[in-house]
């Protein structure tokens, strides 16, 4: 059983993965190809849409990745764009799916879903990581030129018409290979891990849809939420951290290169003759080998952008030496600079810089922009200070490399998180929540059993064949399971037995009660057995003709057959010389014999109070009291009328005619049956509910298989 095990589960990831790995392939190929004949496409999606609308969001999302990783040995940047790729793939399985691409409009939502991610997303990336490279003449720029947008929205604009193509592409050329692979294969890109046996597609859809009676979330939409604070949580925590560190260290790093600059270019220059180079207002060839020489160590470092030399005065700053820029051109020798134009944010530091002190480097955000500075002072021979070299960077460019850096931090955490989402989504169903929810079914159809007839083996059966082997504590809950529903059908057969014997038990005391009724009256003759006969024809043509549904209940059946022999046991209390006698009784007795009907009702009343678990006799009752009732209200004891008349009774009191009718009796002969036939048709509407003569009419074969089965030759045959 554990090699079966290992084998199945290396065959459910080993296929999908080959399929996967052939999607990174079709991906890296369709690029390659585009790229080589130079057209104005991407198509390295195609594998990514294809491989998640055949086999779902995972081995969509990991084509899409490992596609976007393999290219980034050869493009760094394409990392950045994995992302991309995994949300493409996410959006083609949900599509699949939803089977949304069996339909034209589908097909249409995916391809603008997915240009809104390339052309869309797929923009904003290098935006926040470059700026906006703004291009005139492109289809931007003529967007830009119809005055309704902004160079930004522009931008975006074009960037999604021009990937609309692609996008279009990709959908057309995925449902290609989806047709050309056959369906049957499809499933074959599915990763699967059952650790149990497999749910059909059904069976999975009502798990997704939380079908089973869950009150506010489900259990997968829990996990799904505690997943996504938890990880979101670790990413924004590490993006901030790691963000300040790197501005932290961009600082450092720059901060040490201001110094080095300034300090390399203070060696540069000669503070004995800084005086000299005011006289000559830096006529000089040495003026000019010093400036020529500041210029290369400017130039020869991009992160520096000033480079310049202040002799520190009473009223300000007097420039000595200030490297021209392409943004900026430097003052000229000798132009005096208050100090609120300088580095009015550093006014403290001023006296410091009156006495030719060390300062540390320091960042001022003023009309020449947001600059880190650093600065080195420059003695002569004499050990007195006569100036300071400057040397500035442009903060706003670390910002920019900072944001480009979140940028990079954002979409590659994004990217993992969406495909650890995912493979954890994927863990979740099928070793915690299709587990449980197999469990969850077995037991719900278990516990909506109605009765104790239903149960049987078959739902051991049913929740052993689960086979469920997580190896933790789901596995030991469905072991339970397993054993409670072991136990359950065991006791629920033991009360079926019981309770067969106790229904067995009951019908036999009741046709003892009736025997000893039928045995005073000399001519009644299998009445009881024959009327009971009768009574299940009728009610069971009753439900059949759908007449009184919410009265004929499986249960009212089994009360009204089982209760019928008693109909008549108030006869017990009647004497015999009425009971019995030959000719035609006077008003006195017939009107004794009418109490047999109240005696009746008040024997089963009785019964009823004193044996518990008696409720089935409620219908003995009715037709005891009532099977002399008439539908026109002419019978008794009560004279009720209609449906007033409890059902029982109505069935009941065609069932005894019928027999008073066919049977011999002291007073009469038997009735031919055409005869009685007439005269219970007669009753119809009068004495009679006629829809109970209408399906005792309907049911004449059985009924007249009752009286051969009871004629005397029958009889006499049964006790030879």
């Amino acid at each position: 059983m554990k090699h079966k095990k290992n084998a199945l589960s290396k065959k459910n990831i080993s296929v999908p993965l080959i399929c996967c790995a052939g999607g990174v392939a079709v991906n890296l190929l369709l690029g390659m190809l585009v790229s080589a004949l130079g057209l104005p496409l991407y198509l390295d999606t195609v594998g990514t849409v294809a491989v998640a609308a055949m086999g779902g969001c995972l081995p969509g999302v990991i084509v899409g990745f490992l596609t976007n990783i393999i290219k980034s040995f050869s493009d760094p940047s394409s990392l950045y764009y994995g992302v991309l790729n995994v949300m493409i793939a996410v959006a083609a399985a949900l599509f699949a799916e939803r089977k949304w691409l069996k339909k034209p409009l589908g097909l249409v939502g995916l391809t603008v879903t997915l240009t809104l991610i390339g052309g869309g997303i797929g923009t904003l990336i290098p935006f926040f990581m470059e700026g906006l490279a703004f291009d005139s003449e492109s289809i931007s720029g003529s967007i830009y030129e119809t005055g309704y947008f902004s160079q930004e929205v522009s931008h975006f604009l074009a960037s999604i018409i021009m990937d609309f193509p692609d996008k279009a592409i990709t959908v057309v050329l995925s449902l290609l290979i989806c047709r050309f692979i056959p369906k049957k294969h499809h499933g074959l890109f599915r990763l699967t891990g059952w650790l149990q046996s497999p749910m059909t597609k059904e069976e999975e859809a009502a798990v997704k849809r939380n079908k089973y009676r869950v009150r506010f979330l489900s259990l997968r939409i829990k996990i799904i939420i505690v997943l996504i604070i938890s990880l979101s949580t670790v990413a924004v925590g590490g993006t901030i951290i790691g963000v300040r560190v790197y501005y932290k260290t961009m600082i450092n790093e720059h901060t040490a290169l201001a110094q080095g600059t300034a300090t390399l270019a203070a060696k540069e220059l000669d503070g004995d003759r800084i005086n000299e180079y005011l006289a000559e207002n830096g006529d000089s060839d040495d003026y000019r080998r010093t400036y020529r020489l500041f210029e290369d160590i400017l130039y020869s470092s991009p992160d520096i952008t000033y480079l310049y030399v202040y002799k520190i005065e009473q009223d300000g700053c007097r420039v000595i030496l200030d490297i021209d820029t392409e943004e900026v051109a430097g003052d000229t020798i000798g132009t005096l600079l208050s100090f609120e134009e300088g580095f009015a944010s550093q006014i403290p530091q001023i006296p410091k810089l009156m006495a030719g002190e060390e300062i540390e480097p320091f960042i001022t955000k003023d009309e020449y922009g947001h600059l880190l500075t650093a600065l080195k002072p420059v003695y002569d021979s004499d050990g007195k200070c006569q100036c300071y070299v400057f040397a500035d960077v442009d903060v706003e460019e670390l910002i920019k490399e900072e944001r480009s850096f979140l940028t990079e931090m954002v979409t590659l955490f994004l990217g993992f998180l969406i495909m650890i989402c995912v493979f954890v989504i994927w863990l979740t169903d099928y070793h915690i929540i299709y587990p449980i929810s197999s469990i969850t079914m077995q037991a719900d159809g278990i516990s909506r059993t109605k009765s104790t007839q239903e149960v049987d083996y078959g739902n051991i059966r049913k929740i052993r064949g689960l086979n469920i082997r997580t190896g933790d504590e789901i596995e030991l809950l469905y072991n339970s399971v397993c054993s409670m529903t072991e136990n359950q059908t065991e006791q629920m057969s033991s009360i079926k037995r019981l309770s067969d014997s106790t229904a067995k038990m009951q019908d036999g005391l009741i046709i003892t009660m009736a025997d000893m009724v039928e045995n005073r009256d000399s001519d009644t003759g299998d009445h009881v057995q024959k009327t009971a006969a009768y009574v299940r024809i009728i009610v069971e043509g009753l439900k059949r003709h759908g007449y009184y549904p919410g009265k004929i209940t499986p249960k009212f059946i089994s009360d009204v057959v089982r209760s019928a022999p008693l109909h008549d046991v108030g006869k017990i209390t009647i004497p015999d010389g009425v009971l019995n006698k030959p000719g035609r009784l006077t008003d006195e007795e017939y009107e004794i014999m009418k109490t047999h009907t109240t005696a009746g009702k008040k024997i089963v009343e009785n019964a009823i109070i004193s044996v518990e678990g008696a409720s089935y006799l409620k219908e003995a009752r009715n037709m005891a009291a009532y099977h002399h009732e008439r539908w026109d209200g002419k019978g008794y004891p009560e004279k009720l009328h209609g449906e007033v008349i409890p059902l029982s009774a109505r069935i009941m009191a065609v069932a005894d005619v019928f027999d008073a009718l066919t049977s011999q009796r002291v007073y009469k002969p038997a009735f031919p049956l055409e005869k009685a036939l007439a005269i219970i048709e007669e009753g119809k509407g009068t004495q009679f509910d006629p829809k109970c003569v209408e399906v005792f009419m309907d049911s004449l074969p059985e009924v007249v298989e009752v009286l051969r089965k009871h004629s005397p030759s029958a009889r006499e045959a049964k006790y030879k």
